[in-house]
């Protein structure tokens, strides 16, 4: 009988256990989609709309997502080199470009 309850008292634990892996394995994109639910950051194709036409004759490689600093990090190529557009995801505002 005592073994019958130490498992229960396992069993209940369990998913307290497993709760912390579940959020962490989501990673930035599900740090992203929670975000976007919510309504705190705007879409990446809504961001790329507004900054890929001042990026002409850039080829676009794509964004990233930081979830510490909410922005998107755009990222081009032009004749080898690599350039970054820093974008605030709550506004769309350009914070930084490479140049």
């Amino acid at each position: 009988m005592k073994r019958i309850s130490t498992l229960l008292a396992a069993l209940a634990v369990l998913p307290a256990l497993m709760a912390p892996a579940a959020h962490a394995s989501g990673g930035e994109q599900g740090e992203l989609r929670r975000e976007r639910r919510a309504g705190n950051v705007l879409p990446p194709r809504e961001i790329e709309r507004e900054v890929l036409p001042r990026m002409a004759g850039m080829q676009y490689i794509g964004p990233e997502y930081d979830p510490a600093a909410m922005t998107y990090r755009l990222k081009f190529i032009k004749n080898g080199k690599v350039y970054f557009v820093d974008v605030d995801a709550r506004t769309g505002r350009i914070i930084s470009q490479s140049r």
